[in-house]
């Protein structure tokens, strides 16, 4: 008898090894911004690093990785801080271990050539476009607010980014604040009345992070700890050569063919985001005290704004250097 179950018990503890894996499979959930980390992403080398197979799934905008992420759709995602912020204040069980940019002028307010709008006082009575709770959607709120106008009167439309594009070339809206890839089609038509850099100037900086959610992260913290050591080598790889990252480069074709830009597009968007080494992530000025403040600040704003309803005293458990570390 115990020959005869010995290979059926065999079998019953491959498929549930099999089964356990499968339950553990690494999902990552990332966008279309353009940044270093598209590179190794293209190159397996975080699968490498990590040693298991990682499903890369693509998302939209932030509020769709935050989603994701609640469900435990993926275990690992990019938002930006407004994005953070909603998720932070809803006491999603999320923790933010790399800020993976800070925007510039990445992210854009275009407007459309022939929409009559030359100055923000013409945005009054116009159709922009940005997907909501994005940090375009944070950003086109505080330059509304930095201008003095009222954001009832500007009709603010809640598209994606591949809506956008569509509904930019349809004539269907005058304008949008949005990120690549279609921030570089709507440039091509389009004038820019400002940027992520200049309203963060204004008092609105927007960042981007990798976010984990903290079960996993509790559990597997040598996997954050290696995704983030790739992520660092690929920010460092880019300070060191961004002179060579032109649009007929290795790295540069990468990144096109992984987000659908222009290729010509990649290196001024590269231009428009700082990445901070490993040495920024862990000053007090980003994941050891500034981050959590910042977006703590993000928070109260979109609690202005009616998009969260719930401010907290203290963001720093949804923030950790421990793993750069």
């Amino acid at each position: 008898m115990a020959r005869t179950f010995a290979p059926l018990f065999t079998a019953l503890a491959f498929a549930a090894a099999a089964l356990s894996a499968q339950a553990e499979d690494l999902k990552v959930g990332y966008q279309t911004g353009i940044d270093p980390s598209k590179v190794p992403q293209a190159d397996g080398t975080y699968e490498k690093s990590i040693g298991e197979k990682i499903d890369w799934l693509r998302f939209n905008s932030g509020s769709e990785v935050v989603t994701a992420l609640a469900s435990g759709g993926v275990q690992i995602g990019n938002l930006g801080s407004s994005p953070l912020a909603a998720a932070a204040s809803r006491k999603l069980p999320i923790v933010a271990f790399i800020v993976s940019a800070q925007i510039n002028s990445s992210e854009q307010l275009v407007v459309r050539n022939g929409s009559g709008i030359t100055k923000p006082e013409d945005l009054v009575g116009k159709t922009i476009a940005t997907p909501f709770v994005s940090t375009s959607h944070y950003s086109l709120l505080g330059a509304l607010k930095h201008w003095g106008l009222d954001a009832t009167k500007v009709k603010v439309v809640n598209l994606q980014p591949l809506e956008i594009a569509a509904a930019w070339k349809r004539g269907d809206i005058d304008g949008a604040f949005v990120w690549s890839p279609a921030l570089g089609e709507i440039r091509k038509t389009g004038t820019v009345l400002t940027d992520a850099a200049q309203v963060g100037q204004w008092g609105a900086p927007t960042f981007e992070v990798w976010v984990a959610r903290k079960d996993y992260a509790e559990k597997h913290p040598d996997v954050i700890a290696k995704f983030s050591k790739v992520t660092l080598d690929a920010y460092a790889d880019y300070a060191a050569h961004k002179d060579a990252w032109t649009a007929n480069s290795a790295p540069v074709q990468k990144i096109a063919k992984l987000t659908g830009s222009n290729a010509e597009d990649v290196p001024e968007l590269l231009a428009g985001s700082a990445f901070p080494d490993a040495k920024a992530q862990t000053s007090p000025q980003l994941l050891e005290g500034g981050t959590a403040k910042a977006i703590g600040e993000t928070a109260k704003f979109l609690k202005e704004q009616g998009r969260v309803e719930t401010v907290l005293p203290d963001y720093s458990p949804y923030v950790s250097a421990t793993y750069i570390k």
